[in-house]
């Protein structure tokens, strides 16, 4: 009895799941629809927890700025921190500044500085990444904590795979980055888990205008265009 009454508690589980799919349909939908029309832009990534007074948040401004003025709009998580700093540096510029934001029951909230038809909300991490790794054209990462790295391995990963077509990754801040960056030279590639070829896959930089140089030194040769 007591397995018959299991099972049909895990009957009306999947149940559940099965509908969930037309929610998780129409989040796709909406993100493509909006998405679709805003043109090329760069992901600026990092830390919800940096404050206005830190280096990084400033440092973070003047980055979205100048690759606002260079032509790109600026896509950030929408919420306080390195992704408000990202959307203030395209607001100051007169750029474009989107804001992909999620329901979390912490730090989430959303900033300001993201244009009023460009907030898209999601309830669904995956779906949101979807959006991201589709109409980036280059990611900037500044420093940050698990999302922030799970956002950089996820799109290294998609683009050794060739699962996506390869864009620029940046990696903002080199004393920040350099134990990680360390530790991926000598302990995964020295154990032959990747390839010396995948270290050209991440850039180092720190100042805006060198965020800007290897975006722009990359799309002298590269098209503009969703990355699948």
């Amino acid at each position: 009895m007591r397995k018959e009454k299991h099972h049909k508690g895990w009957n009306e589980i999947k149940t559940n799941d099965s509908w969930a799919i037309f929610k998780i349909m129409g989040e796709f939908v909406s993100g493509f629809e909006k998405m679709s029309v805003i043109g090329p832009c760069v992901t600026i990534f990092g830390s919800a927890r940096t404050q206005q007074e830190d280096d990084f948040y400033q440092l973070t401004v003047n980055v979205a700025q100048k690759i606002a003025e260079a032509g790109y709009g600026i896509i950030t998580g929408g919420g306080p921190g390195i992704m408000e700093a990202g959307n203030r540096g395209a607001h100051l510029a007169g750029g474009t500044s989107v804001g992909l934001n999620i329901d979390l029951p912490f730090e989430q909230h959303d900033n300001p500085y993201i244009d009023d038809d460009k907030s898209l909300d999601f309830d669904y991490f995956f779906v949101r990444k979807v959006m991201f790794v589709k109409y980036s054209q280059a990611f900037v990462v500044l420093p940050g904590g698990f999302g922030t790295l799970d956002e950089l391995f996820e799109a290294i990963t998609l683009i050794q795979t060739n699962k996506i077509g390869r864009f620029p990754i940046i990696l903002v801040g080199s004393d920040f980055w350099k134990g990680l960056i360390d530790w991926i030279k000598e302990t995964v590639l020295g154990a032959n888990n990747i390839s010396a070829k995948d270290l050209d896959l991440i850039r180092i930089a720190d100042t805006a205008e060198e965020v800007v140089e290897v975006i722009d030194a990359y799309y002298k040769g590269h098209t503009l265009s969703p990355n699948f």
